[in-house]
């Protein structure tokens, strides 16, 4: 009740206009601005956690993602983490908490492995926030060692929610910042949906850290 209390006296009524927009999925915005949930959660790690996190209720769209930025600031073993990690997930159901969620979660090097083995059977999940969520988590794998593993997971990522392909374009951007010539070969081989090939390309070309002459590259891949 005290952490109830504490969220309403943060909530902001212009904020929860802005946030409603660009969250159309959530559900009963209050209107808290993230650095304030960052500080609370941040806070509650300091604390009793565990209990927060068996007495916090989902009664709204902050009070969600105040336990899913818990979840992602407690240092606890890899096996204890990801169980709180797959049970969170159940409630994700709109890209905001998925990604400010996934954003949250740190690995340690010596996690990596275990991590990228845990999302695997997201991936193969039909729920479209299982798939978005495994999909952003990828993002922190982007290196030499998962490259190509990241576009051989991609390549066979099956959905029809715009949320999943989204995700799948924006990671398909990042990934040509850090691996421009690897992602252009990857696009040239077309076996991707059109319309995640077509957003991803996009996204290549109207980023400010891409090199002219990739993007260039990047258009001629562009499904009709």
């Amino acid at each position: 009740m005290e952490i109830k209390k504490q969220l309403h006296t943060l909530i902001d009524s212009d904020y929860r206009k802005f946030s409603q927009k660009l969250n159309p999925d959530g559900k009963n915005i209050l209107g808290i601005r993230l650095p304030d949930l960052r500080k609370m959660a941040k806070q509650i790690v300091k604390s009793d956690w565990k209990n927060y996190l068996n007495a916090a209720t989902d009664d709204s769209f902050e009070e969600i993602l105040l336990q899913g930025l818990v979840i992602g600031y407690i240092r606890i073993p890899i096996a204890e983490r990801l169980l709180l990690i797959k049970n969170f997930v159940l409630k994700i159901d709109n890209w905001g908490i998925c990604d400010t969620f996934c954003g949250a979660i740190k690995i340690r090097s010596e996690d990596r492995a275990i991590v990228w083995d845990f999302l695997q059977s997201f991936f193969q999940d039909e729920r479209p926030f299982f798939k978005r969520f495994a999909v952003v988590m990828l993002f922190k794998f982007i290196d030499g060692e998962y490259i190509a593993d990241i576009f051989t997971i991609i390549s066979r990522v099956n959905s029809d929610n715009r949320y999943v392909k989204l995700a799948v374009a924006w990671l398909i951007g990042e990934c040509c910042v850090h691996f421009p010539e690897k992602t252009i070969k990857f696009l040239a081989s077309k076996i991707l949906d059109p319309r995640i090939q077509n957003i991803a390309i996009q996204k290549i070309t109207e980023s400010f850290r891409v090199d002219v002459c990739i993007k260039v590259s990047a258009k001629q891949h562009k499904c009709k």
